[in-house]
């Protein structure tokens, strides 16, 4: 079928936004998911259904999926695409807000997978798109429980991959590098609330900084660049494993590949 039905799931701001208005373009069915809807109304003049979905709450994930089947009978293409970052030193973050970023980022992605994979196995069919980034890759200053998310998408989505071939399911990985979206600002206010007052206090500040200068200039690549790599994903025959999207983003993963792991450390700690 040329005409997907597609659930993309963050779909309020951002990256999620772009994408959802991108595929409904192409002809797509798309619903997009978020908490608040107030938020997605604009979208429905795109021809996007906007759908209240909270990836942290198991009877909202279970209630869209069975109302999408309800109204179209199928789910081809899932789009976890919800996330957010908390940064702060390992000592610093409270492990509430630790388990909290990683229910967001891994778990509701976890959970909303299993509710749409009985369909796609039952179609003998379907893609499944997460979004992970060059944080499931490479370990930055003060990343923590971020990159801890993200390095688990990583390993979820290869798992899957490789469990639900047979069933004709393909599973593609999205890594985007620094992308301009409110995803810096935001991650830059909670750096300073971890660190002040406490020994990381300097350079949490100074990242805090170099977070708020790069996400308000206009070296970042804009949210276009993820999309565009989302809808190559979600258009191609054979999608490849990953995409990577953004300025530096292959380079960034290349460096970390090859470099010893005392120089990168080196490089971690100069960026701030």
């Amino acid at each position: 079928m040329n005409k997907k039905v597609i659930l993309i799931t963050g779909a309020s701001s951002g990256i999620g936004y772009d994408t959802a208005v991108k595929l409904a373009a192409l002809g797509h069915k798309v619903y997009g998911a978020a908490r608040r809807m107030e938020k997605m109304e604009p979208l429905r003049e795109k021809g996007v259904v906007p759908v209240c979905m909270d990836v942290t709450d198991e009877s909202s994930m279970k209630s869209c999926v069975q109302g999408i089947i309800d109204a179209e009978g199928r789910i081809d293409v899932l789009v976890n695409n919800a996330g957010y970052g908390y940064l702060g030193a390992i000592e610093n973050v409270p492990l509430e807000e630790a388990r909290r970023q990683l229910e967001v980022n891994l778990f509701g992605l976890a959970r909303l997978t299993q509710l749409v994979l009985p369909h796609m196995r039952e179609q003998h069919c379907g893609r499944i798109i997460n979004l992970s980034s060059v944080a499931g890759k490479a370990v930055v200053l003060f990343g923590g429980w971020y990159n801890i998310s993200k390095y688990a998408v990583e390993a979820f989505s290869d798992a899957l991959r490789i469990e639900t071939r047979p069933f004709g399911i393909k599973v593609s990985i999205i890594e985007p590098s620094g992308i301009k979206t409110p995803w810096g600002i935001i991650a830059a206010e909670n750096l300073e609330k971890t660190s002040r007052n406490t020994v990381y206090e300097k350079e949490g500040m100074d990242m805090a900084g170099l977070l708020r200068r790069a996400y308000t200039s206009k070296i970042l690549s804009p949210p276009s660049r993820v999309s565009d790599a989302i809808v190559r994903a979600v258009k191609a025959r054979r999608p490849r494993i990953r995409y990577r999207a953004g300025m530096g983003a292959g380079a960034m993963i290349a460096l970390h590949s090859i470099l010893p792991a005392r120089w990168w450390d080196s490089i971690a700690r100069t960026l701030s």
